[in-house]
């Protein structure tokens, strides 16, 4: 399995975090970053939500954000998953898993990661309102 991925079906949080945690013995804290589909945003009801990406484009960038987290975190491991297509309310969205030989270098690159995968990822959200349909425009 891989350890960047954009995917429609749900993820198991037990198994991603077990694929990072193989890439070394020396791992003494993973850190976890898990979105899931609520049902309130901006003072409106959400009903559902929609996801949509740039093929391509968006993992290239969540490569990407791994490789730099790798680079520039004191960390052994990380990965990123991200879904798409229509997500129900209470359902998982993303998943970060940041792991490093100590805590805090883990929770550092797990916020960064997510901060920067919503800054700059084309992943873009559709939430499903009574009054329609609302794009948000958190990403590029």
């Amino acid at each position: 399995m891989e350890l960047v991925r954009i995917q429609r079906e749900n993820f198991s949080i037990n198994a991603e975090v077990e694929l990072v945690k193989a890439a070394s013995r020396g791992i003494g804290g993973v850190v976890v970053f898990l979105g899931a589909a609520r049902d309130f945003s901006k003072g409106e009801t959400i009903t559902g939500l929609d996801f949509e990406h740039y093929p391509g484009m968006a993992e290239a960038r969540l490569n990407d954000i791994r490789e730099r987290a790798l680079k520039n975190f004191n960390i052994i491991e990380i990965g990123i998953v991200h879904r798409v297509g229509k997500i129900a309310i209470g359902e998982d969205i993303v998943l970060i898993t940041a792991a490093s030989a100590h805590r805090n270098d883990a929770f550092m690159a797990c916020e960064w990661a997510i901060t920067e995968l919503k800054r700059t990822t084309p992943i873009w959200k559709r939430e499903t309102t009574k009054g329609g349909d609302v794009w948000v425009s958190e990403t590029p």
